[in-house]
């Protein structure tokens, strides 16, 4: 997985723009951000999980999805290592990611 895999993911959920916080890329639904790249390094991308999720990812693969520190990470940001990551894994992460974000109402979610 490369960044710019996980970047074409990110755009290819409905209505995904690319933006850019504290000067890194991120992903945004309904103007709120789902997934950025770039932090700590370009070896990194992160998406924000509801937390039981986040433990189902990082159970299944501790060595690609770890929990952010601190109170972000309680909070379900987990940072993805996109070296070690599969397409599909990522996809999901960024499917949930997404759809925790996505306004209710005026979204259709992905499918996948």
């Amino acid at each position: 997985m490369t960044a710019n895999d996980f970047r074409r993911i990110a755009l290819s959920l409905p209505d995904t723009s690319e933006s850019s916080h504290q000067d890194h890329p991120d992903f945004r639904v309904g103007g709120k951000i789902f997934a950025t790249l770039g932090y700590p390094d370009d070896r990194w991308g992160m998406v924000k999980l509801h937390p039981n999720d986040q433990a189902k990812f990082y159970e299944a693969q501790p060595n690609v999805f770890i929990p952010a520190k601190g109170a972000w990470g309680r909070a379900g940001s987990t940072t993805v290592r996109l070296k070690s990551a599969k397409t599909a894994d990522v996809k999901r992460a960024l499917q949930a990611a997404w759809t925790n974000m996505a306004p209710k109402r005026t979204t259709p979610k992905p499918r996948g």
